[in-house]
């Protein structure tokens, strides 16, 4: 067994046979890791289905140790699989949970444990098809399992231990003044979390929403502090902007020329190839005289993006209706976000004027009806400027929000 996994169990429980039972597990565990991978060597391709079975190694060896440390303090714990747990769709990487499936299995075999007063130990991040073959829920994928199962078990409220105090108006490491923000609706949460607010995976209150169950983003580094809550409605406050996000590994692509006023469907046609490769759109902008369609997508979507679209449009491209498909991968998207920005005139304005006064260009804007969040792509040299810029003209560093 690993040296690191057997220090953990030595340091952790107390008790040779509890020990001798874990070491076993573990060594398991361990075994299908070691054979994938040879496996994996041999056939010199990782398909998306071992990679999800090998990535789900670590919570698998994690779970039977964290109920060994929850026993040891005296409360009775069981480690579980969550392939037992979460039902979801076969899409391996980032796989969605069918939620009633899982609501039925979850209820079956946590009830029984709840009801006797063990804890509950499970895996995180993983699921599994109704055929029983395991998938994974995406990165940061742990915090999404915990709402999963919050919903599916109607518990009272969720608590992400993390290692950041919260959800802040900005990221700290670019803005030094950023603070924690008390209470955030989950819209404005989710606003935050699609636009690369690490803090949470965009997914991660999709299944809470209905039932209405709060979700708390604490700090296991500094338990003492009191961290984000995370409601339906928030907490409205005066200015109405809670909080900056910026996404820096994104690619612009444009699609456009003076030819494309006239054909028919290119937008159709434009995000419907996108769909098709599976990139995930982060943002839009269309100028009104539509000679140039603008979006944003990951970077490491961009390739094979543009790929498909140069595919897709290669008679028009041919025949000079569509002018150019260019990429541009030094930009970046800062995104302003509050639930209360609707009743507040002049926010896009004062973040603009903000913005000009220090000499950022703006490259393209997008504002969605819900004025929930206005976002712009800048040069990605600007992000800190920005950032700083609309965090002191909206007042963040120094308000408790």
């Amino acid at each position: 067994m690993g040296q690191q996994h057997e220090a953990a169990l030595t340091s952790l429980s107390q008790h040779e046979q509890e020990r001798a039972r874990i070491r076993q597990q573990m060594e398991e565990v361990l075994g299908e890791g070691r054979r994938l991978c040879e496996g994996t060597a041999l056939l010199r391709e990782l398909t998306p289905r071992t990679l999800d079975a090998i990535s789900s190694l670590g919570e698998r060896l994690s779970a039977p140790l964290v109920a060994a440390a929850v026993r040891e303090l005296g409360l009775p714990s069981e480690a579980i699989e969550a392939t037992e747990l979460i039902v979801t769709d076969a899409f391996h990487g980032g796989a969605e949970p069918h939620m009633e499936l899982t609501r039925r299995k979850s209820q079956a075999r946590l009830q029984p444990l709840l009801e006797k007063g063990i804890a509950p130990v499970v895996t995180g991040f993983i699921g599994a098809t109704t055929e029983g073959q395991l998938t994974t829920l995406g990165r940061g994928g742990s915090d999404y399992s915990a709402t999963i199962l919050g919903a599916a078990m109607d518990a009272d409220e969720v608590i992400i231990w993390t290692d950041v105090d919260g959800v802040l108006t900005a990221d700290p490491r670019l803005v030094a003044d950023a603070r924690t923000i008390p209470v955030i609706s989950y819209r404005e949460a989710a606003e935050l979390a699609y636009f690369g607010a690490k803090v949470l995976h965009p997914k991660t209150l999709n299944p809470v929403v209905q039932a209405a169950i709060p979700v708390w983003i604490r700090n296991s580094f500094a338990p003492e502090r009191q961290g984000t809550k995370i409601t339906p409605e928030g907490r409205s406050i005066g200015g109405g902007v809670k909080a900056l996000t910026a996404i820096r590994d994104v690619t612009l692509i444009s699609v456009g020329g003076p030819g494309i006023v006239g054909l028919p469907d290119v937008l159709g046609r434009t995000f419907s190839t996108t769909a098709e490769v599976r990139a995930n759109v982060l943002l839009i902008s269309q100028s009104s005289s539509q000679n140039d369609i603008c979006f944003i997508v990951s970077t490491e979507d961009a390739q094979r993006t543009v790929e498909a679209l140069r595919k897709e449009f290669a008679q028009d491209l041919a025949h000079h209706k569509v002018e150019h498909i260019t990429v541009d991968s030094n930009v970046a998207i800062v995104a302003v976000v509050g639930e209360n920005m609707r009743g507040t005139p002049g926010i896009a304005g004062r973040t603009f004027n903000a913005l000009g006064r220090e000499n950022v260009n703006l490259i393209a804007i997008a504002q969605g009806s819900s004025e929930c969040n206005i976002s712009f792509v800048i040069d990605e040299k600007a992000v800190k400027t920005a950032l700083n810029t609309a965090h002191r003209e909206f007042g963040l560093d120094a308000s408790p929000n």
